[in-house]
């Protein structure tokens, strides 16, 4: 082999070595941006902060997964950079963190709540999904069928026709039934007894009562057969609307980052979510595993 050939098979390998190195150093760029994401300590939280951790993953970035933070605590958690984004409740952030009157218009709600942490708190909030996690009434489907009640103001017509779960404080919280009263009216039950939280379902399904407090995206809402979630005609609840929020400097360094979860959100409707908690609450399956079949069927 000629001095030719020599110099042109070095000049050519130390080429090769070149464009390896500069692949591996933009490879190790990207492997250095690691996200934190966040999420309470409740089943849809976690099953939502897993899908923005799957998706962020796709997109080539380093997550570090802080799931079961206190609800009371999130909020500081980010404030204090020890996360960088988690799923939030558009209705949480208006009347929990901002401390603002109450808002009825979802959009309104997202506008007043983005509006005021980025300007408060450095934070940016991104897309809101359609999922509402909101609160609601909840008639078991024979009751419903029998008598007509599809709304609330069907409900409040009928309501000395029905027997009512409480869970104790929704007679008293300002945002419960004296609420529901002021819009729709009295409702003077046939009876109303206290019911913990957890056993709701299994008194309506054992006929111990007709009607009780939910929240809109409960997994066993899936059962439409035995429960059918009223309608609040009137918009007297808040919306709660589920949406990411992020620390603006994160958003600043990675501005792809807010392409990569609207994506995600965009698919997640009341339906959807309330299903996806049915998988988990109800079926007993991990919500790892629920994540992770959901956002590969949305890839």
């Amino acid at each position: 082999m000629n001095n030719r050939i020599k110099k042109i098979l070095v000049g050519v390998t130390g080429l090769i070595l070149l464009i390896a190195l500069v692949a591996c150093g933009n490879n190790q760029a990207e492997s250095d941006t690691t996200i934190r994401v966040g999420t309470k300590d409740f089943t849809e939280n976690l099953i939502v902060g897993e899908l923005y951790a799957l998706a962020l993953e796709d997109a080539g970035y380093d997550v570090e997964r802080m799931p079961n933070i206190t609800g009371s605590v999130i909020h500081t958690s980010i404030l204090n950079d020890e996360i960088d984004i988690y799923p939030e409740y558009t209705g949480t952030g208006l009347l929990t963190i901002l401390n603002m009157d109450l808002i009825t218009d979802p959009e309104e709600v997202y506008q007043t709540v983005k509006q005021e942490y980025d300007e408060q708190f450095d934070l940016t909030w991104l897309d809101y999904s359609e999922a509402n996690d909101g609160a609601g009434l909840v008639i078991r489907t024979e009751v419903s069928e029998e008598l007509g009640i599809t709304t609330i103001s069907d409900l409040q017509e009928h309501a000395s026709e029905i027997r009512f779960a409480s869970q104790g404080e929704v007679d008293q919280r300002e945002d419960g039934i004296p609420l529901l009263e002021k819009v729709y009216g009295e409702f003077n039950w046939k009876s109303s007894k206290v019911y913990d939280n957890g056993i709701k379902y299994e008194v309506l399904k054992n006929d111990e009562a007709d009607v009780a407090p939910a929240y809109t995206t409960e997994g066993q809402l899936t059962n439409t057969e035995e429960f059918t979630l009223l309608e609040d005609d009137k918009q007297v609840w808040p919306p709660y609307n589920l949406a990411p929020v992020i620390r603006n400097e994160v958003l600043d360094n990675n501005p792809e980052i807010e392409e990569v979860i609207n994506k995600v959100s965009a698919t997640l409707d009341t339906k959807t979510v309330t299903e996806l908690n049915a998988k988990v609450d109800l079926d007993k399956e991990e919500y790892t595993t629920v994540a992770k079949e959901y956002y590969e069927s949305i890839k």
